[in-house]
């Protein structure tokens, strides 16, 4: 399938999207700062640069799009056209990120994953849920945890968190 915009727009349209600051990564950086904690961002010496590290807890958060990362969640769907590419480059993201936390354990760090399918779209979650997991996360020392939107049997939605370990 042909793209439904010309090279230039799709360009223009591409460069718009943000790495970092994004409205999700926001969001739950307000939140843990209201929550009292204190973080420094995308701090470049560690692997992959969370968006939040929490140094006195030796933890960091990465805030991840469903889309960019390739979350198995509503969010993500594979694109239609340039297949190929967008294959090698959503894989190699998946890739990388196994690799970053793992480092990242393996230097003593702790990690939390909080996916975009938490914070908005159908299997969002309260907010103030996530928020109160997270800083239950940040001071509880547990290693590699997870975030992501869920919905229950009967339609509601319910906190999903996965434990690597």
């Amino acid at each position: 399938m042909a793209d439904v915009v010309d090279s230039k727009t799709r360009s223009r349209m591409m460069s718009g999207i943000r790495g970092k600051d994004t409205n999700p990564e926001q969001l739950i950086r307000k939140g843990v700062f209201a929550r009292g904690f204190r973080f420094r961002l995308h701090d470049k010496r560690l692997p992959g640069k969370p968006d939040l590290v929490f140094p006195k807890y030796h933890a960091v958060i990465f805030v991840h799009g469903c889309f960019w990362h390739g979350h198995d969640c509503h969010l993500f769907k594979w694109p239609s056209s340039n297949k190929q590419f967008w294959s090698e480059k959503i894989s190699r993201n998946r890739v990388v990120d196994g690799r970053n936390i793992r480092v990242l354990l393996e230097q003593g760090w702790r990690s939390l994953t909080i996916w975009e399918c938490a914070l908005k779209g159908r299997t969002r979650l309260p907010i103030d849920s996530v928020l109160c997991d997270a800083a239950t996360w940040i001071e509880s020392g547990s290693a590699d945890y997870e975030i992501c939107g869920s919905v229950t049997l009967d339609g509601k939605n319910a906190i999903a968190a996965r434990s690597y370990t």
